[in-house]
């Protein structure tokens, strides 16, 4: 239509400093005139790239919320998109890492819940992808990852419920071989211990970050012969399986018992009571790692390493009762 060659279509489009700007001009006019753009396969195999960015989670079978799954795929969606196309998988479902290489994949990020990911994340470092690795620290690799500052909320949650004048505080735990769990529960005992009070081990109760663990730990908290005053769940979900448990049995909320959640579901602020609860920036944590991968990918900078922590945020609002 323009009577140029395709390379000085691209090349336009690319903002090419080899094309005059009167050239740009006329090519991005017509571009968008017949919405005009640009097939990413046939491109993919002109410059030897894949156009995939890889979203693998540990799992998505047991432990990883719906609401924790969209916010990680929008954060990271929000940056790729018009650029790559986003694969997302789960890495206990691959039968082989092999599939995961250079011409598969331009980059990858790891959303790892536990440490059964070192191996697949070694793969990659093996292979030279550019990664990064969110809400878990990795120990021994060389590999830049973004948290969430889980210990900080657990404990200025917990310090919150403690000032209330709470000393039974009992505790619903997450799954085991999260990270995420360990980190809880720890700022939820320092704050304890800062406070001057010994935390009973008799008050923790496991989960595994649903709906049906909550509600299984609140009946055994419910049966106690000396009820705790307050419940700290280690998830949302597990806050809102407890509190059906608590209204079956027509226990009043939060003036018998108080409870918190974690994580600043969408539905907590709609319950009743309205639950405390702490703001995890998954959605911030996903755009962070998705910027930091493709300056890697754009400036080939596969090396790079370190550490950035997000700040979690307390929302009081009804379910922790003043004594």
């Amino acid at each position: 239509m323009l009577n140029v060659s395709h390379t000085t279509v691209s090349r336009s489009l690319n903002d090419s400093p080899l094309i005059s700007e009167e050239t740009k001009e006329r090519v991005k006019e017509i571009a968008e005139k017949y919405n005009y753009r640009p097939n990413v396969s046939a491109r993919s195999l002109v410059l030897s790239k894949s156009y995939n960015i890889g979203l693998f989670f540990s799992t998505l079978k047991t432990g990883t919320t719906a609401n924790f799954f969209l916010n990680s795929v929008r954060g990271v969606n929000s940056i790729v998109k018009g650029k790559y196309n986003l694969p997302v998988e789960a890495i206990d479902d691959l039968e082989s890492f092999q599939q995961i290489n250079p011409r598969t994949f331009d980059g990858i990020i790891v959303m790892s819940q536990s440490p059964n990911d070192d191996e697949f994340i070694a793969h990659v470092l093996k292979e030279k992808i550019p990664m990064v690795v969110l809400n878990r620290e990795v120990i021994g690799q060389k590999v830049t990852t973004v948290l969430s500052d889980d210990y900080t909320g657990a404990y200025n949650l917990t310090k919150y419920i403690l000032d209330q004048g709470h000393r039974d505080v009992a505790i619903i735990e997450g799954k085991p071989e999260f990270k995420t769990t360990y980190k809880r529960k720890q700022g939820f005992i320092n704050a304890h211990i800062d406070a001057g009070l010994e935390f009973n081990e008799r008050y923790a109760f496991p989960g595994n970050y649903d709906l049906v663990s909550g509600y299984n730990a609140m009946q055994k908290i419910l049966d106690l012969d000396k009820r705790p005053t307050a419940v700290f769940c280690s998830n949302d979900e597990m806050a809102l399986g407890a509190m059906k448990a608590i209204k079956q049995q027509e226990i009043a909320m939060p003036d018998e018992i108080s409870i918190s959640g974690f994580d600043d579901m969408g539905f907590t602020a709609y319950l009743t009571p309205t639950l405390t609860t702490i703001l995890r920036p998954v959605e911030e944590m996903s755009k962070e790692g998705a910027k930091i991968l493709l300056n890697k990918i754009e400036t080939e900078d596969v090396i790079e390493t370190g550490i950035i922590n997000l700040d979690t945020e307390l929302i009081i609002r009804d379910s922790i009762k003043k004594l």
